[in-house]
């Protein structure tokens, strides 16, 4: 739409990059100051469940009444994305959901998360998103991609992609969303800005949609239509770092950075700026471990709490919506074990 009369300097790619910035600088502000984490709200070990679980809801609540909005009104447009494919990889799906689920609670957070946290100084979370892009990388395009293709060739056709297909079950599905939200922040009572950045997060991946597939879509070059996310994005930053000659630049990159950036200056800003390592070769274990589950998950499932969850949660699709319940059943499953008196490694 914009990129019709728009004769600038910069080229369509480099405006996604720094388009991606901008969202993941709002993010990583949002995400910090809030503590926004999907691992807290389904984790019995989680002292402040209730009210992690009533920001994150607030956001999916968010997402999923600002991007039907935004539909109707013309600003989206997403025909043709993945999210809205009949041909459901539902093996890989399940098994890369429950994967990912276990694997944020072995790391005691999910990839955003985890992002935030690397920004202020945690290192746990750094050798994590390390060993995560690796894993994610190898399943995209190295040693394990023959796993991923095995198990996405099990599919059933469904009849339809996404349950926007049909405008009452959509407006059903929003408006239960709506209320389970508000009844969760009556019930435990978050803090008021909390709930009020936990709206702005929701509104991030709604904003990812509008500038990849209409704002900033060129015709004659087309980008890939995309919103925010953590997996591919971290596959796509770790190796465009190291070779970035062979790995073009993209939103998902400049989404990244952006959290990064914005995560570092809100942390630095409230003196919550802290170096934060391993203490014990077992605890070290446990979360490469889970690093591992997530990048095998996160690319069988279709994305994070994030990516899958939110931006693709918002769409309505049914691939989106399974891979979110099956992330929160196996975090929930995991989390339970771990609990359990003989536990697991702090």
């Amino acid at each position: 739409m914009l990129l019709e009369n728009y004769d600038g300097a910069l080229e369509p790619r480099m405006l996604q990059v720094l388009f991606g910035l901008g969202l993941g600088l709002i993010f990583g502000i949002a995400a910090q100051i809030s503590r926004f984490c999907f691992r807290s709200s389904v984790s019995f070990d989680s002292a402040d469940r209730g009210q992690a679980g009533a920001v994150w809801l607030t956001a999916f609540a968010t997402a999923l009444l600002a991007f039907q909005v935004a539909t109707t009104a013309g600003f989206i447009d997403i025909a043709g994305h993945r999210y809205l494919s009949a041909d459901l990889p539902w093996a890989a799906i399940v098994i890369g959901g429950l994967a990912f689920g276990a694997g944020m609670v072995l790391t005691r957070g999910c990839v955003s998360r985890l992002t935030v946290l690397g920004a202020t100084g945690n290192l746990r979370a750094l050798s994590v998103l390390v060993v995560f892009a690796i894993v994610a990388h190898a399943m995209l395009k190295g040693v394990l991609s023959p796993v991923r293709t095995s198990l996405g060739s099990a599919t059933i056709e469904l009849p339809l992609a996404s349950l926007a297909e049909v405008p009452l079950l959509a407006a059903l599905f929003v408006g239960a969303a709506v209320l389970a939200a508000l009844y969760l922040i009556n019930r435990h009572r978050p803090k008021w800005h909390t709930v009020a950045l936990g709206v702005v997060i929701g509104l991030v991946p709604v904003l990812g949609w509008i500038g990849t597939s209409v704002l900033l879509f060129d015709e004659f070059d087309p980008l890939p239509v995309q919103s925010a996310a953590f997996t591919l994005p971290w596959s796509d930053t770790l190796f465009w770092v190291i070779a970035s000659t062979a790995v073009p630049v993209g939103f998902g990159t400049g989404l990244i950075g952006g959290v990064l950036l914005g995560s570092f200056a809100s942390a630095a800003l409230r003196g919550e700026l802290a170096l934060v390592n391993f203490e014990t070769s077992a605890q070290f274990g446990r979360y490469a471990a889970g690093a591992a589950l997530m990048g095998f998950g996160g690319v069988l499932a279709g994305g994070c709490t994030v990516g899958a969850g939110l931006s693709g949660g918002a769409t309505l699709s049914v691939a989106a919506l399974l891979a979110l319940f099956s992330i929160a059943m196996g975090g929930a499953v995991a989390s339970r074990i771990a609990t359990a008196p003989e536990g697991l490694p702090a």
